[in-house]
This record gives C-alpha cells, structure tokens and sequence, in this order.
C-alpha cells in the first residue's frame, strides 16, 4: 500500500508579548493597594467578594489593581463609614466617579430616594451623638467641679 501524506497549509496569528523577569503589568498587586489605601488585604478581598471592586488576574492568578482602584477603595470607605452596607454602596457605586465621587448619569429614581434615606439615618445619628457629646460633657463639668470642691478644704 502505498504512503499516503496529507497536508495542510494552516495560517496563526499570534501575539506574543516578553516582560523581563519580575517586571508586571501598570496594574498594582493587593499589597501595594493595601499600603496606599491604609486597608487591610483581607478587607479588599471582600470588597471584591461583594462586587464593589474590581481586579484583573495575572497569569499566575494574582489580583492586578488599576490606578483608580485607589479612589475606588477611599470612595468605598467614606460609604462604609457613614454606615452604608455593602449592598447598598454596590448600587452607589455604579453612579459615582471614581476620581472626585461626584455623581454620574446613571442614578435611578429609587436609587435617590434609597440614599435619601441613607442620609436622613446619618443625620438621626449626627444628633444621637452630639446629645451623647453634651451628656459626657456635662458629666465631664460635674466630675470636675466635685474634685475641686473635694481637694479644698
């Protein structure tokens, strides 16, 4: 029987691109985030856990930040400090710029009225607390004005 070869003419396009050893991509690494923002890595993971940030993975599976994941984070922990959950500052921010936190063009109706809400419970707990302030403030008095009355004879 005789040999018989087929053959075939493939065409490939590939892109290759050669980093020198150690050098990564613009993107920063979880730790590098971390330091700059002053939040814990385990605190970013979970921020990426709930959707409110995003990385990109390197080829070795590490997460690789952009520049504006910077703001993102700061902008995340303004939210959170004002009492906002998680699920709520996922639907916030979406309708924030990163760079300045002004607002964008994608703000929904309920989304206002959502926040509204938010803010009207910041300011229930804006007075809760001066009150708190001013009830410590007079104990503050009290204590100090009983020590003085205490020492003299």
């Amino acid at each position: 029987m005789p040999l018989v070869r087929h053959t075939r003419t493939v065409e490939v396009d590939i892109s290759v691109k050669f980093k020198a050893p150690g050098v990564r991509g613009e993107g920063m690494r979880i730790g590098e985030l971390a330091q700059r923002t002053g939040v814990s890595e385990r605190s970013l993971r979970y921020y990426g856990q709930q959707g409110l940030l995003l990385a990109e993975r390197t080829a070795g599976g590490h997460r690789d930040y952009a520049e504006s994941a910077v703001d993102r984070v700061i902008r995340i922990q303004e939210l959170f400090a004002a009492g906002i959950r998680s699920a709520k500052i996922a639907q916030l921010l979406p309708c924030m710029r990163d760079s300045d936190g002004g607002p964008s063009e994608t703000a929904t109706p309920q989304l206002i009225t959502d926040l509204a809400t938010e803010r009207a419970r910041v300011d229930r707990m804006i007075k809760d607390l001066i009150r708190s302030r001013e009830t410590l403030d007079e104990v503050i008095d009290a204590a100090s004005g009983r020590r003085e009355s205490i020492a003299t004879p």
